[in-house]
């Protein structure tokens, strides 16, 4: 923190994206920390390149143990900051994360649901080959390592899509940490994940939600919309940014800036 004050904000974030957030907080005060997820980048865990809802809720609850070790962090004033599908997680585990005093989201993803977007027989479809995979590699077949953002992305008429590629594939955010790759069988476990489950029963931190007003294929203004439908947070608030799509809330100045602006308002009512 600079400067610190006898009254401090703290605030848990992941990496990359919301890495840009993160010193942009910490230009104004705030302790903030950024996360490679388990199994990814800088983080450990085997099998690498999973993709596991739990372990994903899990790395905020260890995010907040190494907060509250901390001596210039007040352990009542934690709050935590997830974009995309890291909002989706942020939200599941300030449900049962107590010490998490209130929720911020930017383009939140509930990452079950984009999963399962295809409908039901898709979804079983996809489950079902899963099985297969799955045994394959038990009786010792190479893992199935898949593409998180393949090819066809590049030209999608999708904004989501297309924005993908440019963000995680090209210079405009690639990063040595990300690799494009996804065991393929973990995915059985996102299926059935539902990152809102009980939000109006155990959602009860003050939240903020940000989102862009752009649709596309990740479905975050729909996302972002029924959290603040469903949270039974009695202080929350929904933000949507008129023209901002997706990725806009990555890394474009203009809307990144101003979610920000509104995040460092929210955290310091809150915290």
């Amino acid at each position: 923190m600079q400067n610190p004050q006898p009254k401090s904000n703290e605030l848990k974030v992941s990496r990359r994206t919301a890495g840009l957030y993160a010193r942009k907080l910490a230009g104004k005060g705030f302790v903030a920390i950024a996360i490679d997820a388990s199994f990814q980048g800088e983080s450990g865990g085997e099998p690498r390149y999973k993709e596991d809802p739990i372990a994903r809720v899990e790395d905020i609850r260890g995010a907040v143990d190494h907060l509250v070790n901390l001596p210039y962090v007040d352990e009542n004033r934690i709050g935590v900051l997830g974009i995309c599908a890291g909002g989706g997680y942020a939200v599941s585990a300030a449900m049962t994360e107590r010490r998490i005093k209130a929720v911020g989201v930017s383009a939140p993803v509930n990452g079950g649901r984009e999963m399962r977007a295809g409908g039901r027989e898709s979804t079983v479809a996809t489950l079902e080959t899963i099985a297969k995979q799955r045994t394959a590699e038990a009786r010792g077949a190479e893992p199935m390592i898949v593409a998180w953002i393949p090819d066809e992305y590049r030209d999608s008429p999708d904004i989501d899509l297309r924005e993908a590629y440019q963000y995680y594939r090209t210079p405009r955010g690639q990063h040595p940490n990300w690799q494009n790759k996804m065991r393929f069988v973990s995915l059985d476990a996102v299926m059935s994940f539902d990152a809102f489950y009980l939000s109006e029963m155990l959602l009860t931190r003050p939240l903020q939600i940000i989102a862009g007003s752009q649709q596309g294929a990740f479905g975050s203004d729909k996302d972002a919309h029924e959290l603040h439908n469903r949270a039974g947070s009695p202080q929350k608030d929904l933000l949507i940014m008129d023209g901002a799509s997706h990725f806009d809330m990555y890394d474009n100045p203009k809307y990144v800036d101003a979610a920000v602006e509104k995040f460092i308002q929210f955290y310091s009512d809150y915290l």
